[in-house]
């Protein structure tokens, strides 16, 4: 069975207070629609934080078949049997992160509005390339407000998958998905919604009618 040509890549919240609440919320928010993959995003907190929050969440995940990033650590995502990991463009260099990573684990490069970035990132082995923020975003300080003309050219010209990223919801995921993001990247357009669930569902239907746009 082929997969959809866009997917829903989650991000979790910058904050979990009840790991176990949070991984029943989890749960029921993944069962809710086609998630391709979930990032943890964890910021200002420990390494033992973020440990046992992994180990909260990776069992929950890859049981259902996500691929679990890492935001940010290399180190932590090899040391804690993540997927792969996230790395902006001050996180390090692509190749400390593939060094770190190894060869069997993913390696994705947030490239703002650049091509450029985005370019060299697909040249040196990136997995894949982000784009954004696409929109007004309370989840992290955006450097760069990206175009959706950026996706459409991208798709078009290069192999190597685009996710989309920035103030996701689903009132503006079609959207980005008729432009040609391969994966949409979505943190408070889901945990901010009073049923996450939901919303999980919401942005997968805006998903589906944003790729039958596709010219």
């Amino acid at each position: 069975m082929a997969q959809p040509l866009c997917r829903l890549y989650l991000i979790t919240p910058p904050r979990i207070d009840d790991l176990a609440a949070f991984g029943h919320t989890l749960a029921h928010a993944l069962d809710a629609g086609d998630v391709a993959a979930l990032q943890i995003r964890l910021k200002d907190v420990g390494d033992d934080i973020i440990a046992a929050a992994t180990d909260v969440i990776l069992p929950i995940a890859q049981a259902r078949g996500l691929a679990v990033i890492m935001n940010d650590r290399p180190d932590l995502a090899a040391r804690l049997g993540c997927d792969g990991v996230h790395i902006g463009q001050t996180d390090g260099s692509y190749a400390e992160a593939r060094r770190l990573v190894g060869n069997d684990r993913m390696v994705g490069v947030t490239c703002h509005d650049s091509r450029h970035l985005a370019m060299e990132a697909a040249e040196a082995g990136a997995d894949y390339v982000a784009f954004g923020a696409f929109f007004p975003t309370t989840t992290k300080d955006a450097l760069a407000r990206a175009d959706p003309e950026i996706l459409t050219i991208w798709q078009e010209t290069m192999e190597v998958p685009c996710v989309a990223i920035g103030g996701i919801t689903s009132a503006n995921a079609r959207g980005l998905a008729a432009a040609g993001a391969d994966f949409l990247a979505v943190s408070a357009g889901v945990w901010s919604h009073a049923d996450p669930a939901a919303a999980v569902k919401a942005i997968n239907a805006e998903i589906a009618a944003g790729v039958a746009e596709r010219g």
